[in-house]
């Protein structure tokens, strides 16, 4: 089947209609978001939503007894669950996951997962000296400043109040303060990731976690100190303080956003997982794609060249094991298809196709009437 492509052209009325057309579209997508899932939550709230309370333990059979017995053994003081129960979570998570990603990099083995690379032919294998490099600069930014920070953490947990530690959470309740905590982490993210961006603060802070432009799983922590307060520890924090969240349902959170951006850095586009193309494509062109659901991304106009990539259409999730690259290869542009061919883009050959394309429209409302 043939591929038609539409030639840009200076759009009418200038940079301010374009932009409030986008602001429009991005207002748009977001209503469509949230109605959509307001819609499905309504639809399914006696049925779906009734076997995960149950699941979630609803009696407190399950997952509240569990809980009990965590609490018999390690006590009930909130510093050791907030302060050195987060940090086992988060890096015991980062490890545990960086690792089995770490070991695909550096045996370069199983062969039969290379075809998930974004970037074939990267790290295959990668240099064990970075490796080395990465893993001392991140185990210092989790044990001397993710430890300063987290005391600072507590001490702002304390002021602002938290749920007694013995009781968990309902299951809504707990789905209700994931969806604070993602939205906030989108814009804390964003910002504070855009602002490192500036000419100032880029080549003091960031240019460091950009010397990877085909970043692996345990690049996502590699960074200035200043940085990882500011983009890493602070956003998923946010959300957290915000909402006052239980010292568990922070664990679920800190756990998410931790796999999350080892998948983001990954360079494998997994099937059934989120999709990496986006942070991939933000290291290989720096300028663009700052944020986590690309939300702000499309509202500001900072994906642009994304959109008009050949991995844009591979920014999806795959549901099926059919590799990103094979579903939607790379493809000449029109320019050079129609160059190789032989056949200029001239103001007759443009003519002539709207002719055909005419005849065509008119032939099929023929036979449509008859």
């Amino acid at each position: 089947m043939a591929k038609f492509c539409i030639l840009n052209s200076p759009i009418s009325g200038g940079n301010s209609h374009y932009k409030l057309s986008t602001l429009l579209s991005s207002i748009a997508s977001v209503l469509f978001l949230i109605t959509s899932a307001l819609f499905v939550l309504t639809a399914f709230r006696n049925t779906l939503t009734w076997h995960f309370q149950k699941f979630w333990g609803a009696s407190g059979n399950f997952w509240q007894s569990g809980w009990d017995k965590i609490l018999d053994h390690f006590g009930e003081d909130p510093f050791t669950y907030w302060y050195y129960g987060s940090l086992f979570v988060t890096v015991g998570v980062y490890w545990f996951i960086g690792g089995i990603y770490t070991l695909l990099d550096v045996f370069n083995r199983p062969n039969s997962l290379r075809c998930y690379k974004v970037q074939p032919g990267t790290n295959e294998p990668v240099d064990l000296k970075r490796i080395l490099m990465v893993i001392l600069n991140v185990l210092t930014n989790q044990f001397i400043v993710g430890m300063i920070v987290g005391l600072l953490w507590y001490r702002l947990m304390l002021w602002r109040g938290f749920p007694e530690i013995k009781t968990l959470p309902s299951f809504h309740w707990v789905l209700a303060e994931l969806s604070v905590h993602i939205l906030v982490e989108e814009i804390s993210f964003y910002y504070s990731h855009r602002l490192l961006h500036h000419r100032l603060l880029y080549k003091l802070i960031h240019k460091k976690h950009h010397e990877w432009t085909a970043p692996i799983a345990i690049t996502a922590l590699y960074c200035h100190p200043v940085e990882h307060v500011l983009s890493n520890l602070l956003p998923p924090f946010l959300g957290v303080f915000i909402t006052g969240s239980h010292v568990a349902t922070a664990y679920l959170w800190f756990t998410i956003a931790v796999i999350s951006t080892l998948n983001a850095h990954s360079g494998y586009h997994w099937p059934f997982f989120p999709s990496p193309e986006a942070h991939d494509f933000h290291h290989a062109k720096f300028n663009q794609c700052f944020g986590v659901l690309g939300v702000l991304d499309r509202l500001h106009g900072t994906h642009n060249l994304f959109r008009d990539s050949p991995a844009y259409p591979r920014h999806t999730t795959l549901l099926t094991l059919v590799p990103a690259r094979e579903l939607y290869p790379d493809v000449p542009t029109c320019r050079k298809s129609a160059a190789e061919a032989e056949l200029p883009l001239t103001e007759d050959s443009l003519l002539s196709n709207h002719k055909m394309a005419s005849k065509m429209m008119h032939l099929f409302c023929a036979v449509v009437q008859s």
